[in-house]
């Protein structure tokens, strides 16, 4: 799949699907073509993860088909990322909460509502979030749970480390894994992230996280999934260039930013 610049929807899905053998609609490549940023699906360098230890963790679904990740933020809301929802239309949503495993087990509720961030860029990818309003509320307990937020305007200190989860590929055009997986990496300073996309691309509602060895990447992550420091949901996986690549570590949403944060309190 290198080389190829897929958008959320039934387009990505098709070409994921012939390619992957699945369906990872809005699950574009990790290359970026002609300066522009790319959402992106995989975690890599992970092991697998238990979903008690990240209960908030949902697969977003569209027609019964994985295509990002998620994160409870209440008993009938889920944030995403916005480039996930492009393209599918409520009617066809649904998120799995509850279960380690892709496409079994756990509570599976359907999405009433998309609320996409109304300055939502999708050439630029800013202000990448969505809330899902669930049709019915999940069922709280063992493995579902809402992830708190961290305070507005707050910042971690570059090295703070955190922990990225989801269904993403484990290696560069592999296939999905079956099981939940998690890596754990640090947060990088706006510098160095500005210095590895360039400043115009890096708004300030992007933060970057991952080694600058790319050694132990998260590959962006699963996109629209969590990132968490301490316990609460710091990041939402957004965009990056390449898979574990050396000098290019995954972009995520930062959702200590007031328009973000803002956003998903009161939608």
């Amino acid at each position: 799949m290198a080389g190829a610049w897929l958008r959320g929807g039934a387009a990505a899905a098709a070409v994921f699907e012939a390619v992957c053998g699945a369906v990872l609609a809005a699950v574009p490549t990790a290359t970026a073509m002609a300066g522009r940023p790319v959402p992106d699906t995989r975690i890599v360098g992970g092991g697998n993860a238990d979903v008690r230890d990240v209960p908030w963790q949902v697969s977003l679904r569209n027609r019964g088909g994985h295509i990002c990740g998620g994160s409870i933020v209440r008993s009938d809301a889920v944030v995403t990322a916005a480039h996930c929802t492009v393209g599918a239309p409520p009617g066809s949503l649904s998120v799995r909460a509850g279960s380690a495993a892709r496409g079994s087990g756990g509570q599976v509720v359907r999405v009433a509502r998309v609320l996409r961030h109304p300055k939502y860029d999708a050439a630029t990818i800013d202000y990448d979030v969505a809330v899902l309003v669930l049709a019915s509320p999940l069922r709280f307990g063992d493995g579902v749970r809402a992830v708190p937020l961290v305070p507005a305007g707050s910042e971690p200190s570059a090295g703070t480390p955190a922990t990225v989860t989801g269904w993403g590929a484990t290696r560069d055009g592999g296939a999905l894994p079956e099981r939940l997986r998690r890596v754990d990496v640090p947060k990088l300073s706006d510098a160095y992230c500005k210095g590895a996309y360039g400043p115009s691309s890096i708004t300030p509602r992007m933060t970057c996280y991952g080694y600058q060895e790319g050694r132990k990447d998260a590959c962006q992550g699963d996109s629209g999934g969590p990132l968490v420091v301490d316990g609460r949901l710091a990041g939402i996986a957004s965009w990056g260039s390449g898979c574990a690549a050396p000098g290019h570590p995954g972009v995520y949403t930062k959702v200590s930013d007031p328009a973000i944060h803002d956003y998903i309190t009161q939608s």
